[in-house]
């Protein structure tokens, strides 16, 4: 299977190729032209001028078009995928919330199921298991009944039971949660800063022992607090100050344009990875909704582009799609359409540890790739050398 994208404007991690070509051969990138180049019998995709990228990848998400991860079905995987894929999402991390034991070794049976079905949708990267390690006081939008702290008799069992698990979220002040990501770093799994209370020392500390990525900066974690008089940084300025890499929610929303400036200044586009970290509601019409299962999830309203809780007093969830966080950056953070690109692709890759294969459009990588205009406005989106996205003008 042949495949040449012709007339487009070509994302590189280095540069734009106006009037770019891609080969495409088996699903895999065989070359990058700054010209049109004969590719015998190979299916022609005209780019009509439009931006190429590389797909996005979003390793922080809950669900979308109504669907959750939790709600106990091959469905909603699958369809969660499809949904943002819509919307130029190539791979995608799905991510549990805080919950009875049982329904998480029910959602990681559910993801080999649906790994094995998913042939219209962004690809899986493994699951992220955000919770139930967690400090209450910074819990957000996580079911207090199921916070508790690192038990290893638990999460041993879990690790043994499942190996799709790529990242885990927890808060490193935690009573045995030292140990727990030095497990985690044993098993090859990314273990993150989240949901926390944490002070610099017990983040550093955590940082030296595998816990290598904050979780949505600056939404559940500490910043500068006094005891007694005293000033303590927090996790936030933690992140900043270590070489830790940061995932933001890129809406607007969650995080106003000075802050998004500000990160993107201290860190730069090589350390954060852009996420929607979406729940039921994205890609859906505002209204009432569920943060959660259906079973047993948070009721929320959604408006003004994300969801809040019933009485308005917090955000309750993410509604964002990926294309809206590279949008977001380039029109109210001022940062380059390049770089804006790279932190929704090439950056999470390399957190992921997928970058050998995933993430820019570089020959010998997967044929991953988003085609969108001026607006960002996703055209087609590309998986392995598949369309499994074309809006039809």
């Amino acid at each position: 299977m042949k495949l040449k994208i012709i007339n487009g404007t070509l994302l590189t991690p280095y540069r734009y190729i106006r009037n770019g070509t891609i080969l495409i051969e088996n699903g895999i990138i065989v070359g990058i032209e700054a010209r049109d180049v004969d590719f015998p019998d190979a299916e022609v995709i005209d780019a009509g001028g439009h931006y190429v990228a590389p797909g996005f990848i979003d390793i922080h998400i809950h669900g979308g078009g109504g669907h959750d991860f939790m709600d106990g079905s091959v469905e909603a995987f699958l369809g969660i995928a499809e949904t943002h894929a819509k919307y130029g999402t190539t791979a995608l991390v799905p991510t549990t919330l805080t919950s009875e034991k049982a329904d998480l070794l029910e959602t990681l049976d559910l993801y080999e199921k649906a790994n094995a079905l998913n042939a219209n949708g962004a690809q899986f990267l493994g699951m992220h298991l955000e919770g139930p390690y967690f400090a209450l006081s910074q819990r957000g939008a996580q079911d207090p009944r199921y916070i508790r702290n690192p038990d290893p008799a638990e999460y041993e069992a879990v690790l043994a039971y499942s190996s799709s698990i790529t990242r885990w979220s927890a808060a490193p002040e935690l009573p045995g949660a030292i140990d727990f990501g030095k497990r985690l770093r044993q098993k090859g799994i990314l273990a993150a800063v989240a949901h926390t209370d944490a002070i610099y020392e017990e983040v550093l500390d955590a940082f030296e022992n595998g816990y290598t990525l904050a979780t949505h900066l600056y939404s559940a974690m500490s910043g500068v607090t006094r005891r007694n008089a005293f000033r303590y940084a927090g996790t936030i300025e933690s992140a900043f100050l270590l070489d830790m890499d940061v995932e933001i929610i890129a809406d607007g929303v969650h995080l106003p344009a000075p802050l998004l400036k500000l990160i993107y200044k201290i860190k730069g586009a090589d350390r954060i990875a852009l996420i929607t970290d979406a729940m039921r509601a994205a890609g859906m019409p505002e209204g009432e909704s569920t943060l959660g299962s259906l079973k047993n999830g948070l009721k929320v309203i959604v408006e003004d582009g994300v969801a809040k809780l019933p009485d308005r007093t917090s955000f309750a969830g993410s509604v964002s799609t990926a294309d809206r966080l590279v949008r977001t950056m380039v029109q109210i953070a001022d940062v380059s359409l390049l770089d804006a690109v790279r932190m929704a692709s090439l950056t999470p890759a390399r957190i992921m540890g997928v970058d050998q294969r995933k993430g820019s459009l570089v020959a010998g990588k997967d044929a991953d790739i988003v085609i969108f205009d001026q607006n960002i406005s996703v055209q087609k989106t590309i998986v392995k050398g598949k369309v499994i996205y074309n809006n039809a003008i």
